[in-house]
């Protein structure tokens, strides 16, 4: 069964290369790994959502090397034109009233690139170009993983799915020390993973904390209560420290169940914690650069009103005779 899809576009030019590679890059698109050798150049690029579409193109759109669907081709357009690049061929034209816009780009060394999607005063029923969201570029920040010891044959493969997402969203992960970007805490259970967790965000050097366990249900209600107590404790310490968790322990009826979830049928429950990680520590990054209003509201003058309570608070008192 197919496990993967990719596909490759050949540039023509090293030049062409550079230039696709900064393109990419800056619609937003994760740049993964860029190699070189003595014979060529290969980079991987990896969106935040995939799918494949298969088409019947007509025969005056076979001509190109690669073709980008975007959500917002008259920006594209507008990164085109800033970069110098020849537009080829534009079948819709500027005009607003067009709803799709299709065009191609020629790079100096000879390479066709498609650009092609609906515009977004059509679009009215997608709304993610309004929406504030954290993209899954990991680079440049730091992430705690928290895993439990019990049920190890378990936790060990949420704590490699983990690494394997973070590795992907561009988490330096291999350096000096041997864990870079990661700070690995292992505890004896997961009703001891929220102190572990909540200790390490009160520190404030990590973007996001990765909480891995696995909980399997027993004849008693002991598992209820370890359920709740770690969910709740894994909440409160997010909501109290600022700083996102993301949980990824697994809270399972049988042994068949987690092991589904820890990369069989059901993927694998880490990996997609350590994605949240990383969407969420970019979320507060994108919240945090938004202008408060409070900041605002201080930053205006005060009136002649509040000049004149400044006034009258600050004037210094009569000294009483005695």
């Amino acid at each position: 069964m197919i496990k993967a899809v990719k596909i490759t576009a050949i540039a023509k030019s090293k030049e062409d290369f550079l230039v696709i590679t900064e393109l990419l890059e800056s619609l937003g698109l994760y740049k993964g790994t860029l190699a070189e050798t003595s014979e060529r150049s290969f980079g991987d690029f990896y969106p935040q959502t995939r799918s494949l579409a298969v088409v019947y193109p007509r025969q005056d759109a076979r001509d190109v090397d690669m073709f980008l669907l975007v959500q917002d081709p008259d920006t594209v357009f507008e990164l085109v034109k800033q970069r110098n690049l020849e537009v080829a061929r534009d079948w819709s034209g500027p005009e607003p009233d067009h709803a799709m816009r299709d065009f191609v780009a020629k790079l100096p060394g000879g390479t066709r690139i498609g650009v092609g999607g609906e515009r977004v005063a059509h679009n009215t029923t997608d709304l993610d170009y309004v929406a504030l969201e954290g993209d899954l570029c990991g680079r440049g920040k730091r992430f705690a993983i928290v895993v439990s010891r019990f049920n190890a044959f378990i936790t060990e493969r949420l704590l490699a799915g983990a690494i394997d997402g973070l590795v992907k969203c561009g988490v330096v992960v291999y350096g000096e020390p041997f864990f870079k970007d990661i700070e690995l805490v292992r505890v004896p259970g997961s009703f001891e993973i929220p102190s572990a967790a909540r200790t390490l965000a009160e520190t404030q050097k990590y973007d996001a904390i990765i909480c891995l366990g696995c909980l399997l249900r027993g004849d008693t209600a002991h598992y209820d209560v370890i359920v709740n107590e770690v969910t709740r404790g894994i909440g409160q310490s997010a909501q109290e420290t600022g700083v996102p968790h993301a949980f990824g322990v697994l809270t399972c009826d049988t042994l068949e169940q987690a092991i589904d979830r820890a990369g069989l049928k059901m993927g694998n429950k880490g990996f997609e914690a350590a994605l949240a990680a990383v969407e969420m520590a970019n979320l507060k990054t994108a919240i945090s650069g938004q202008p408060s209003a409070h900041k605002s509201a201080r930053s205006r003058p005060p009136s002649a009103i509040n000049k004149s309570k400044i006034r009258k608070r600050t004037r210094p008192s009569k000294k009483h005779k005695h």
